[in-house]
């Protein structure tokens, strides 16, 4: 547990030592899955944000869900997110992020709502490492969820909107093979080693 005075937005250490990993792509397209087989397999994981929110909302009744007012739901999304960012110390071994800032300004943008200015600086100064592995849309796969509610078409358009984006700020997406979760983690360990030689 961090004490007030080591908490240092930005986390320099983390943000130079590029161990921070996003795994982002299509909803249900088995990230959530591909994250826990890599948390078995003894990496660190980081939840999204964006759940958690929408879990939080629903049980208190409140409005900050995408689908009621999505400026409030990504300024707590937000929030959230950076905290986690900030609370990560870097060791020897990659961390996995489900998601990143990235994500939520690409969601404002697909629901043609602005990017808020301090999103935007967010990004800047919150880097992950520059590979993201990107889960596409699998339909035989996709389930529709409560904290989810969103069809099949959506989760591509979503997905075409999310690779756009983390391009724009930046990053080199690789995709992951719609393959066993097993062979998904052996890829994503893989790809780090190549990205890092």
């Amino acid at each position: 547990m961090l004490e007030e005075d080591d908490y240092v937005p930005g986390n320099p250490a983390l943000s130079a030592s590029g161990l921070a990993v996003v795994l982002t792509g299509c909803s249900g397209g088995g990230k959530s899955t591909l994250l826990a087989e890599l948390g078995g397999r003894g990496y660190e994981t980081r939840p999204e944000a964006g759940r958690q929110i929408v879990r939080e909302q629903m049980h208190l009744g409140g409005d900050a869900l995408p689908w009621t007012d999505a400026a409030k739901f990504v300024e707590l999304a937000a929030s959230r997110t950076l905290h986690v960012f900030n609370t990560t110390e870097p060791g020897a071994r990659p961390v996995f992020f489900d998601r990143s800032l990235v994500d939520l300004a690409s969601y404002l943008r697909l629901k043609k709502h602005p990017v808020p200015a301090y999103l935007r600086r967010a990004i800047e100064r919150y880097r992950y490492a520059e590979t993201v592995f990107v889960t596409p849309p699998w339909r035989e796969i996709y389930v529709d969820e409560a904290e989810r509610s969103k069809s099949f078409d959506e989760a591509c358009r979503e997905y075409e909107a999310l690779v756009e984006d983390y391009a724009a700020w930046g990053y080199a997406l690789v995709e992951v093979p719609r393959l066993d979760v097993g062979a998904r983690a052996d890829f994503v360990i893989a790809g780090l080693a190549d990205a890092r030689e």
